[in-house]
């Protein structure tokens, strides 16, 4: 089978040749730019050190090149926007401190030689007490005038002759996490509490901004006659702790999920093809019948450790209607602390869990980070690749 037919058919839960594996075909299923070269060292693989694409440089999230890609035997590819637009222009560096300074006027930082990523040292709307001064200075860029760029950044990003299936990947954080970049963490959750239909403006302003991206992705999609090689949609929020939600599941009705709903059907109607991926880590098993309801067609990333999201109680409970994405590796625990041993018996753990029936990508609970030994990422994919088979 070709990627594309595997992918189409685990996504309409039916059992392909193998398990679709899936490195890098998101900005939340890849890995860090360290990882991987310390994974390519480990290997030999010297020759695909410099070929790669920062695609998140806040998490420094990067792309293997595509002979990688193809190594790897990925079944996905992303094509999205970069997470921050105009890069050269908005970085710079002062002494060993990087600063930049992103679309949505949030500044980030990062300590050469000691930080791994960016961290957030300025939210633009945490000044104002006032919540009507939020509504007044939040700006949202406007993405019309930049039709034509992306189309460009787009073409670039599909690879010619390609039988991989391409992943349409968001432009921006999820609602509650833009709101909290704008607002800080302790404003942004008191607004929530004490400004509801404030906050809901808000939301609703940011779920515009998500439709206004999606709008251009899906003329792009159909203009280049790509609805073939197009599966997937891929959006976000992170709404869970490893012990419950953020925010009450009272709140989230009420203030989150209609203006997600009013994106997500958005991306419904203009793009019908597509399947919708969403990713929230944590606990997020109380609101999965909302995710559904919602039209939410895949998990992502099957955070198995956290409370309540046992993977053979979703699989049983969810797994006629939800594709899981991810659950194929603890990677706070076992692939960053384990033995080999352990790495290799945990994939095939969760692959005989998660992979009857069809429903399933394998990758691991969200990216791999920096601190994960190149041994055990190997000995992750080697794993996928023996036991994945139907």
């Amino acid at each position: 089978m070709t990627s594309n037919e595997r992918l189409k058919s685990a996504l309409i839960h039916q059992e392909p040749d193998r398990v679709p594996y899936d490195i890098s075909g998101t900005t939340v299923t890849s890995l860090s730019g360290i990882a991987y070269k310390k994974a390519m060292k480990f290997k030999g693989y010297s020759e695909f050190y410099d070929d790669t694409k920062i695609v998140d440089i806040v998490s420094q999230i990067i792309i293997p090149p595509e002979n990688m890609l193809v190594e790897l035997k990925s079944d996905t590819r992303r094509v999205g926007s970069s997470r921050v637009l105009d890069i050269d222009q908005r970085l710079r560096k002062k002494g060993d401190i990087w600063v930049l300074t992103d679309q949505y006027n949030c500044t980030w930082e990062m300590a050469e030689g000691k930080d791994l990523y960016f961290n957030q040292t300025f939210h633009p709307l945490e000044q104002y007490d006032d919540i009507s001064d939020v509504l007044k200075y939040l700006i949202l860029p406007d993405l019309s005038s930049r039709k034509g760029e992306m189309y460009d950044l787009f073409d670039t990003q599909i690879t010619a002759g390609s039988e991989s299936s391409y992943i349409a990947d968001r432009n921006c954080a999820g609602l509650i996490e833009m709101y909290l970049r704008f607002r800080g963490y302790e404003k942004g959750y008191m607004d929530m509490a004490l400004y509801p239909d404030e906050t809901r403006e808000i939301f609703d302003r940011i779920a515009e901004h998500k439709i206004q991206y999606w709008d251009i992705f899906g003329d792009y999609i159909q203009e280049r006659g790509l609805e073939d090689s197009f599966q997937v949609a891929a959006e976000c929020d992170d709404l869970g702790t490893q012990q419950s939600l953020l925010v009450s599941p009272k709140m989230l009705a009420e203030l989150v999920f209609p203006p997600m709903r009013r994106y997500l059907d958005f991306i419904s109607r203009k793009m019908p093809e597509m399947k919708i991926f969403f990713h929230s880590c944590g606990a997020v098993r109380p609101i999965i019948p909302d995710l559904i309801d919602m039209g939410i067609d895949i998990l992502n990333p099957v955070q198995y450790t956290a409370s309540t999201m046992d993977l053979a109680e979703l699989k049983r409970d969810f797994g006629k209607d939800l594709v899981f994405w991810g659950g194929g590796i603890d990677t706070q625990g076992t692939l960053s602390k384990g033995s080999v041993q352990e790495v290799r018996d945990e994939v095939k753990r969760c692959l005989d869990i998660l992979a009857p029936g069809g429903g399933y990508v394998f990758t691991p609970v969200h990216n791999i980070q920096e601190d994960v030994p190149p041994e055990n990422f190997w000995a992750m994919w080697e794993a996928w690749d023996e036991f994945s088979a139907y």
